[in-house]
């Protein structure tokens, strides 16, 4: 008998391919800013909540990547009533006029961005005096703790606060592009020609134009937000937002999906410029209506939630394994010998119905979840990394920022003695 060929595949057997990436289709920046709220909500305005879009100026900008957190006044008046700069009557205090402006400057940041800051002031009263802001993409939800819980806004500062805390802002600020590819070609016009565009898609962070939207604050019922998965033009499969057990959801869930099917069909389908995207959904009381809150890149940035990302990346986009096979033949008989039409046979499978998780009451997503939502985004990114690497890291970090303390209270103490010797060098007369 002869020897098997070790380089035979026939009789040898390869090792099983183990998949270390996800099988994702390359991720265009055109794509990225397709999912920019100011893109499409210009399309789908009139299914979303209302909103107002402010363009944000490199001033703006600037204020919200510099480190520190200094908030304008907004009990401050616009304009003093009276100055007395033209009034004939000199005062010394003019000679560091100059000064006084850079104390200003940093006092009030927006002198750097009066209009911008006057704008908002104005939509947030327009919009009822409360409102929930985002930038092109995410909303600052990690950094509700250091405002009451809460993405509730009455004042600019407020906004600014919330912006200038969160992690998700900075990516959004520093990361929009990250794992994109350019496009090959200049960007092709929509399904919807009224919004095709002629104008060169950005290649850098610094070729987008951020936007601030200031949405009129509604109070959701988190419970009947739910995020949908859309591949090649077809809605694949749903999930709940909140990730916590809700009853009540069970015997509607046919409802809720068919609602979002159709829904999807009659609005989205053929409008959304991208075959791959994730929408999130809000359907209130009596479930009869659909608002659009927020559509999300086809990429690893966006949760999954309740799936996995490979588990959606291979959903089979027919109904079950049913597939019609090519067949020489123009007709084949049935179990009763009758002969039917191809066509006939594939007009006889169900529909594709996109698969809808809810929690359910024993899963262990409905216990997972005790820690405060964004958590991790409330310690020094140092700290979060530190733990991952179990307790040594940790206690190497613990013990560095323990001398960086030492050391910060011996330089205090130094700086306070050469004060202490420099105040008692005065003259006695």
């Amino acid at each position: 008998m002869p020897a098997a060929d070790p380089h035979n595949s026939d009789s040898a057997e390869s090792p099983p391919r183990i998949t270390t990436r996800l099988p994702f289709p390359p991720v265009s920046k055109s794509h990225i800013l397709h999912c920019s709220y100011a893109y499409w909500h210009a399309l789908y305005r009139s299914i979303t909540p209302k909103a107002r879009v402010i363009p944000l100026t490199p001033a703006f900008l600037d204020y919200l990547r510099e480190d520190g957190i200094v908030l304008p006044d907004d009990n401050a008046d616009e304009q003093p009533p009276w100055d007395d700069s033209d009034s004939g009557v000199y005062s010394e205090d003019r000679e560091g006029e100059e000064d006084d402006d850079d104390d200003d400057a940093l006092l009030d940041p927006s002198v750097h961005f009066r209009d911008t800051h006057l704008l908002i002031k104005e939509e947030i009263a327009s919009l009822g005096g409360r409102i929930a802001p985002k930038l092109n993409w995410s909303a600052p939800r990690d950094a509700t703790w250091i405002a009451a819980n809460s993405m509730a806004c009455r004042t600019p500062s407020d906004i600014y606060l919330l912006l200038k805390s969160s992690d998700f802002i900075t990516h959004d600020l520093e990361h929009a592009f990250d794992d994109c590819i350019d496009d090959e070609q200049p960007e092709q016009a929509t399904l919807d020609s009224s919004i095709s565009s002629t104008e060169p898609a950005p290649k850098t962070i610094d070729d987008i134009q951020y936007t601030l939207v200031l949405r009129k604050w509604l109070e959701l019922n988190p419970s009947l937000e739910f995020r949908c998965f859309v591949r090649q033009r077809t809605l694949i499969a749903m999930t709940q937002r909140d990730l916590n057990h809700f009853d009540f959801l069970f015997p509607m869930a046919d409802q809720l999906r068919d609602l979002t099917q159709v829904f999807f069909d009659e609005r989205l389908k053929t409008t959304f410029p991208d075959p791959n995207f994730v929408f999130d959904v809000y359907i209130p009381p009596p479930h009869k209506r659909i608002w659009l809150i927020d559509i999300n890149p086809w990429a690893p940035r966006t949760d999954p939630l309740l799936f996995s990302w490979l588990e959606l990346l291979r959903l089979p986009l027919a109904s079950g394994s049913l597939q019609v096979l090519p067949d020489t033949s123009d007709a084949r008989v049935d179990e009763n010998g009758t002969e039917t039409d191809e066509d006939d046979a594939a007009a006889e499978l169900p529909p594709f119905l996109p698969e809808l998780r809810l929690v359910k009451r024993d899963d262990p997503e409905a216990y997972g979840f005790t820690t405060p939502q964004y958590s991790a985004h409330k310690l020094p990114k140092e700290v979060v990394d530190a733990s991952l690497g179990g307790p040594g890291p940790l206690r190497e970090f613990a013990d560095r920022w323990k001398e960086m303390l030492a050391q910060t209270q011996q330089q205090q103490e130094q700086e306070d003695d050469e004060e202490d010797v420099g105040g008692g060098a005065g003259v006695v007369t």
